[in-house]
């Protein structure tokens, strides 16, 4: 057994390295527990020609496809969307493209707003002060003013839009819709010690250059500056409690394939959507015998994902390509509700650049626009960097009917159930995937674009993984309360995308790590009463 902790984390992701860093002040015995390792740049596929054949192997982003060392297989059978996610120091946002939105005030008040879902125990003025910080802490470039939110200032200007943002600013003017620079998790300028963005185009698996702000070179730096301890190659299997109901500490197997028990007088989970509801499950005992902290029976209910849909386009000028950063340009215009649609909430546009070579002759081939064999070439030449377009983010209602239980037969490579996944796109959210389609068209169009092609869903871009361990005041319709603290287990703590209650319309990282440090900042405040 290993000497007692103040605080264990279990998952060293986005989440976790934000409460680590927020905690360290405290000078408390801190101990993040990591079932992946430290990435190493050089491995990146950015570093080599064989770029595009490693992203869909050793760096794809499906751990059943990657099939590395730390990861654990997910049964997604049961779900048109796949389940994205990567295990190591830095989490989703080593792989992530950096794009980098806020939820919107409206986000926090669905209920009051729109009849539907919850409203959040917490609004976007609780968490204003906390997207600040993370803002600076993560390297964000932007441009402030942008009318869709509430006035920010980036820390960094934006990133450049290259011909693609000129071309589609100027189509989104035609048409008299909102567009704006992206805020970016990637550094327009050198940024506290970490290079500038070089354009190579490949964010998306590991960025060569540190360019783009993943967590195991912004936080845990500087955590692990501050006597942070990380353990990698841990693998949690389930969280001890005592006749108290109280969290005494981990299980977990090390790299030797030994069961560790690590003591600790708080423990925080940093797992996901998915890893998170799955320990609650795994940790299930005579004292909690449905999963620890589910007394109201919701751990694992309300998944939500975020389901993608795509246009893009083929344009006589020569576009990027692959080149550029992948985040540059967004638009919130069909974000807010409008009645006059048939759906309630709404959806942001991230503005696309191309594709690598072979991608595009891949996607060109199932798109029948590429032939194989007599005018492949000419073909290829044809449509490689002259093509964009755009991916829409559609808000994704919660509906307890969407799942991560336990598989009853498939098991990690230490035989800890896997998680099952059981998803189904509501009547709501398929109405918005059709209206993106349609206005993205529009877009498209108005640019001069011709050659259209559209996908909706896309079924490999289950990488938001939120709502499985809900925040809210009500223990029976919640599993944290409202600054993170499990009802039922008074020194648990949750703190990643699982405690969402509604998904909003954008990427979530920005809103993950404002919660992360707002709950943990609760921590720090509320010590004295953690074990009343």
């Amino acid at each position: 057994m290993n000497e007692p902790v103040d605080v264990l984390i279990i998952g060293g992701g986005a989440s976790g390295a934000a409460v680590a860093w927020n905690l360290a002040e405290t000078r408390m015995r801190i101990v993040c527990l990591e079932q992946g390792d430290w990435p190493r740049s050089q491995d990146f596929p950015s570093n080599g020609r064989d770029w595009e054949t490693r992203q869909s192997e050793d760096y794809a982003l499906s751990p059943n496809r990657r099939g590395g060392i730390a990861d654990y297989p997910i049964n997604d059978d049961g779900s048109p969307i796949k389940i994205a996610n990567f295990n190591g120091v830095g989490g989703g946002t080593v792989f992530y493209a950096g794009h980098f939105p806020r939820m919107h005030p409206s986000d926090f008040r669905v209920r009051s707003l729109d009849g539907v879902a919850d409203d959040w125990p917490i609004d976007y003025s609780t968490l204003e002060p906390f997207f600040e910080i993370n803002d600076r802490m993560m390297g964000v470039s932007g441009l402030a003013g942008d009318p869709a939110y509430p006035k920010k200032e980036p820390p960094m200007p934006p990133i450049p839009l290259g011909h693609t943002g000129e071309m589609f600013g100027r189509a989104m003017n035609q048409l008299g819709w909102h567009w704006w620079p992206a805020d970016t998790a990637i550094n327009a300028r050198a940024y506290e010690g970490r290079a500038p963005c070089i354009n190579i185009g490949h964010c998306g698996h590991g960025c060569a250059q540190g360019a783009k702000a993943a967590v195991d070179v912004t936080y845990w730096q500087e955590a692990v500056r501050n006597r942070i301890e990380v353990r990698t190659r841990c693998r949690v299997s389930r969280i001890e409690t005592n006749e108290d109901r109280m969290a005494v500490g981990a299980w977990y197997f090390d790299a030797n394939g030994e069961e560790v028990f690590q003591p600790a007088e708080i423990v925080i989970i940093a797992c996901n959507g998915i890893g998170t509801p799955r320990l609650l499950l795994n940790s299930a005992c005579e004292r909690f015998p449905n999963g620890l902290a589910n007394s109201s029976g919701l751990v694992g209910k309300n998944l939500m994902l975020h389901p993608y849909a795509m246009a893009r386009g083929r344009f006589d000028k020569q576009q990027d390509g692959f080149r550029g950063a992948r985040g540059f340009m967004w638009s919130m215009e069909f974000y807010e509700t409008d009645p006059q649609r048939g759906y309630v909430r709404g959806y942001c546009y991230q503005f696309t650049r191309g594709f690598g070579p072979a991608t595009t002759a891949i996607n060109g081939m199932a798109d029948n626009l590429i032939p194989w064999g007599e005018n492949h070439h000419d073909a290829f030449r044809h449509y490689f960097d002259h093509q964009a377009g755009m991916v829409s983010i559609c808000e994704d209602l919660p509906e307890e009917i969407n799942t991560v239980t336990l598989d009853p037969g498939l098991k990690d490579s230490n035989g800890i159930p896997a998680p099952r996944i059981t998803y189904r796109i509501g009547e709501n959210t398929q109405k918005m995937l059709d209206h993106s389609i349609a206005r993205g068209t529009e877009i498209l169009l108005a640019a001069g674009g011709t050659d259209i092609v559209t996908r909706s869903p896309l079924s490999h871009a289950g990488w938001h993984l939120l709502g499985t361990a809900r925040m809210g005041k009500d223990p029976k319709r919640s599993v944290v309360n409202e600054w993170g603290r499990s009802h039922d287990v008074k020194n648990l703590f949750i703190v990643d995308g699982s405690v969402f209650v509604t998904s909003g319309g954008v990427n979530p990282t920005s809103t993950i790590q404002a919660v992360s440090l707002y709950i943990s900042d609760q921590i720090k405040s509320r010590l004295h009463e953690l074990f009343d």
